[in-house]
């Protein structure tokens, strides 16, 4: 019997109509308290070996339409390997098939990052003796927002370099905690000699999901209040935007040298960076940094790339409710936010699993090769 659930961490749809494996109809829910919607994720069981096409109907009211151009779904049986399945968006419908070898099968609009992964990605961390995990609050729905702080125990002192990664305030964008998972894989390998170097004289602050309530829910872009978090920073508050008041209120008591916030990107199919150009204090050693970065992490990952992006914000023009806009300004530091596809690297396709987890943990890996060139000129 063929059936559909979502009843489940992350899951998100709404089946209607089953009748036929052949001509299968959903629909995306909104996300919490909002009108944006365009993760899905959903079980499809009792269809093996029947030629399955499932139709989303509502695709063309998505946060973002032309997300679905050139987009292929992802399908796994184990939920750990995902492949990418034929799509089609056409007459505002996003269609895919697909001939199930096995009883259960899962779509998503990505590979998705659970709160039980998430929570076990917490929990290997704390064993290393560079790691202290604290609980800097909780979300509406009572979850614990985590925070990892990483340092040498040999090197202690209170005048380090004060660096921040922080991710998923989006929570869809699940892409960006395997990209947590690289990164934190790589800076707690004691045998890493890059890793070690940055931590005698920087301390990183590390939050893995900015946004457990939403990732939970099913949502791509807000919290369980609606609230776009990466909209919040200039007057975060604890009745609609917990997250952000209490990582921002940490980062006044710490200290801000450096923040990397990262993000998925719905349209683009390329890694690239986006400044804070626009905001007023934005001068030419924040330029230099930037560019340094980016043409290191260039160097090495060449699935990150500087030719395409987000069009840079005019002077002045900067909107400091934005995360990396208002901690650049407030803290006069480098401040920078990595975006990365939903689709596929269009300079380097893989057509099986398009972008994949894998990708974005290697990505997330490298980047401590930037950081380390940058270091000395950070403050």
């Amino acid at each position: 019997m063929l059936r559909i659930s979502s009843a489940f961490d992350a899951g998100n749809i709404r089946c209607l109509k089953l009748d036929d494996a052949s001509d299968i109809v959903c629909e995306i829910e909104k996300d919490s308290n909002s009108d944006f919607y365009q993760w899905f994720y959903f079980r499809l069981s009792g269809a093996a070996g029947q030629n399955c096409t499932v139709r989303i109907t509502n695709a063309a009211g998505a946060a973002y339409p032309n997300g679905w151009e050139n987009y292929n779904t992802v399908a796994s049986y184990d939920r750990e390997h995902w492949f990418r399945v034929p799509t089609r968006y056409e007459n505002g419908e996003l269609i895919f098939s697909l001939q199930p070898e096995q009883d259960s099968v899962y779509f998503a609009y990505f590979a998705p990052y659970s709160m039980e992964r998430h929570a076990d990605l917490i929990a290997a961390c704390q064993s290393s003796d560079r790691v202290s995990a604290e609980v800097i609050g909780q979300s509406l729905d009572g979850q614990d927002i985590d925070l990892l702080k990483i340092s040498d125990p040999e090197t202690p002192g209170a005048d380090k370099l004060k660096l921040w990664v922080l991710a998923r305030q989006h929570p869809g964008e699940s892409m960006t905690e395997f990209w947590i998972e690289g990164f934190l894989d790589r800076l707690l390998d004691e045998d890493d000699p890059v890793a070690r170097e940055i931590l005698k004289r920087a301390d990183f602050y590390v939050i893995p999901n900015m946004n457990p309530d939403g990732s939970r829910r099913g949502n791509l872009r807000v919290n369980a209040a609606g609230a776009n978090l990466n909209r919040e920073w200039e007057n975060p508050t604890l009745e609609r935007s917990p997250e952000v008041f209490y990582a921002r209120r940490k980062m006044m008591e710490v200290g801000v040298d450096f923040s990397f916030d990262i993000h998925g990107d719905e349209g683009l199919p390329y890694n690239f960076i986006a400044g804070t150009h626009g905001i007023p204090s934005f001068d030419e050693r924040l330029l230099n940094l930037l560019e340094t970065f980016k043409e290191d992490y260039e160097r090495a990952n060449p699935d990150f790339q500087r030719v395409y992006g987000y069009p840079q914000n005019r002077p002045q023009q900067g909107n400091l409710t934005m995360c990396s806009n208002n901690t650049a300004e407030t803290h006069n530091c480098l401040a920078m936010t990595l975006e990365m596809p939903f689709k596929d690297n269009a300079d380097a396709p893989n057509e099986l699993e398009g972008w994949s987890p894998s990708r974005s943990q290697a990505l997330g890996y490298a980047a401590m090769d930037p950081i380390w060139r940058i270091l000395d000129k950070l403050r």
